[in-house]
């Protein structure tokens, strides 16, 4: 095989869509379009998985191969660590074999160093034994941010050929809204505010929970998806009348939330990029977001911010901007611009200029 042909650590493709996932998939989806439109410098590409593996429809024009009898970190570290090692491993989602050197490999973010408790202890203990070594040992190291730059640097020591990678956005926009999901939960009586709930603590929404329950008959709804029920973060409490819970949302349904929401509320205090509040830009919806690791260098001057501990400053400022209409039009006015400059196309072709050194 060609040292010119990239070998691209296809793991990922059984599991659940996340957000390292989801930047894995689109970012594999944009090289392989790439390739296929005859763009200069794109290496071949094979995709490696565990057997078994079910492959979405956009890889069809793209090589694969099923190796090894293993799956998950085993598969990873004993079958796939020895495929056709001349090639370069492209690893997208934070893990990688530790015993190969030839590889680049896209730590996301420090998360089980920063935020522990987010994680359970099997998974934090192999993440904070992998990482740095993958770090200081692959030839190509990229991240997401500059924030995550930093904090791996701090963490693991510097290096002075961290790429950063950008990510895109209008992966939200490929299929149809389903409107229809407004008619299905009465969203379309007044003014709602989005959010996206989740049970891991560094996600923060108990603050959205505890500003809720702070607002006195506010004139907007408040609608929360996600496949948690945020009366977890409340104790079991009630949430007040105006909060809807809509529960798991596919793509199509979100896109039709954020096209709708008057905003979308991100009250994470940590995250290597986080994509939620650009896929809500993409869709126009104005964004307010906490001021927290890398956000407020992903969302710019698009973003409302608020401090992610204070619960009192949420519900003020979640009472403001529905109160300004002018104010929410040139907030989404100014993230839709932003967005349109995060694309997976650009983000494949920075991940092309990182890897062609080494092939």
């Amino acid at each position: 095989m060609s040292r010119r042909t990239v070998i691209v650590n296809g793991r990922f493709l059984g599991r659940s869509v996340t957000g390292v996932d989801r930047f894995a998939g689109e970012m594999l989806r944009a090289l392989a379009a790439l390739r296929r439109d005859g763009a200069d410098a794109v290496p071949d590409l094979k995709v490696v998985v565990p057997p078994g593996t079910a492959l979405p429809d956009w890889l069809a024009d793209t090589p694969v191969a099923e190796c090894g009898r293993l799956r998950s970190h085993a598969w990873e570290q004993l079958e796939l660590a020895r495929f056709e090692p001349d090639s370069l491993l492209l690893n997208l989602c934070n893990s990688g074999p530790l015993l190969r050197r030839r590889q680049l490999v896209v730590i996301h973010d420090a998360a089980t160093f920063r935020v522990p408790e987010a994680y359970g202890r099997k998974f934090r203990t192999w993440y904070r034994m992998m990482i740095p070594r993958l770090y200081r040992r692959s030839e190509l190291v990229a991240t997401v941010s500059d924030f995550s730059r930093r904090e791996l640097a701090v963490l693991f020591g510097a290096r002075d050929d961290v790429v950063v990678l950008p990510e895109g956005a209008e992966h939200i926009l490929r299929g149809t809204a389903d409107e229809a999901t407004l008619d299905r939960h009465g969203l379309r009586r007044r003014p709602f505010v989005l959010a996206v709930s989740s049970l891991s603590p560094h996600k923060n929404f108990a603050v959205v929970v505890e500003a809720l329950a702070r607002l006195d008959d506010p004139s907007f709804d408040v609608v929360i998806a996600g496949g948690q029920n945020p009366r977890v973060f409340g104790g079991g409490n009630a949430l007040p009348p105006f909060v809807k819970y809509v529960g798991y949302v596919s793509d199509a349904q979100l896109q039709a939330l954020y096209r709708h929401a008057a905003c979308f509320v991100f009250p994470s205090v940590y995250e290597g990029f986080g994509l939620p509040p650009v896929e809500a830009m993409a869709c126009g919806c104005p964004v307010l977001a906490a001021n927290a690791a890398s956000i407020p260098e992903v969302c710019g001057d698009a973003a409302l911010y608020f401090d992610p501990r204070d619960a009192g400053e949420l519900a003020r400022r979640l009472d403001g901007l529905l109160a300004d209409p002018r104010g929410r039009a040139e907030r989404a006015a100014v993230g839709r611009k932003l967005s349109e400059n995060l694309t997976w196309e650009n983000a494949a072709r920075c991940l092309l200029r990182t890897m062609l050194p080494a092939l």
